[in-house]
């Protein structure tokens, strides 16, 4: 099977249309619907269900959507990889969030720098929760970031344990109070010991307004917006005259690990993951 075929077969699943699919892929719809036939041939499977009005997947398709995109993604993680290793003046990248690495930065790049295999460092700023997708990609040979993320492909250790506070408008209600719970802030879907709920409920406001950064998420927060939790190190880092932080035992703790993807064999990398290990 090779990569064309693949990259047909997805431009037809996610558009469920041959004539836009064509399009997309810059041919003509014939050798496309030929292509897709082959594919199947050679599968021995359907993976479309053709009328004269529509095009659906099958469960094979289904199946194969999936796991097509992640052989591509794959494919072209290789290449970028290829073509780095290439470059004559090899560095490292480091995928790293805005304030999203406990303030360890520097410690672990002065630490790193003292490691013989070390590397010239690229810092890669991602926007949110962007890490673990360069790392798959390609793009960037290890990862600072917070738990919980997608692991595929990926390999990770822990650098640092920290507790979550509350950040809320200094106008709320609770702000008189000096320790708070996780059921007096009622977010939804957040409990303790679940920092999955967490991790969808900070996406969820993220998404819906927009937020870009640590400043947008905060002036939300000071004009009553939204209600978040946030690492210990970055509230000590962001005093805002309109937001109180408060303590939450009950809160999930916030775990930055350093990622990398699975199979990799640098030297460099793997001075960089025990030097971020190292550091606390």
């Amino acid at each position: 099977m090779e990569s064309r075929s693949l990259r047909y077969f997805v431009a037809v699943a996610e558009e469920l249309n041959f004539a836009r699919a064509a399009e997309r892929l810059g041919i003509s719809a014939p050798p496309l619907s030929r292509a897709i036939r082959k594919l199947e041939t050679d599968l021995g499977v359907t993976l479309f269900e053709r009328t004269t009005h529509s095009v659906t997947l099958t469960p094979p398709g289904t199946v194969l959507l999936t796991e097509a995109r992640f052989a591509l993604d794959a494919f072209h993680a290789a290449t970028r990889r290829a073509q780095r290793a290439a470059d004559p003046h090899p560095k490292l990248v480091l995928a790293v969030k805005a304030d999203g690495e406990a303030g360890l930065l520097e410690s672990i790049l002065a630490r790193y720098a003292t490691e013989p295999t070390a590397l010239p460092v690229t810092i890669r700023l991602s926007g949110w929760g962007e890490q673990a997708r360069l790392l798959r990609a390609g793009e960037a040979d290890a990862a600072l970031l917070y738990e919980p993320f997608d692991r595929t492909g990926l390999d990770a250790e822990t650098v640092t344990v920290e507790p979550r506070i509350a950040a809320i408008p200094t106008t709320h209600p609770l702000a008189s109070r000096t320790d708070l719970t996780l059921a007096d802030l009622a977010l939804p879907g957040v409990e303790e010991g679940n920092p999955h709920g967490l991790a969808r409920y900070l996406d969820t406001i993220v998404e819906r307004h927009g937020i870009a950064d640590l400043p947008q998420l905060l002036t939300l927060v000071e004009l009553g917006e939204v209600v978040t939790l946030l690492p210990k190190s970055v509230t000590t880092r962001y005093p805002r005259p309109g937001v109180t932080y408060r303590t939450l035992p009950d809160a999930p703790p916030a775990t930055l690990s350093i990622a990398w993807p699975q199979h990799s064999c640098s030297t460099a990398t793997a001075a960089l993951v025990r030097a971020a290990t190292s550091v606390t």
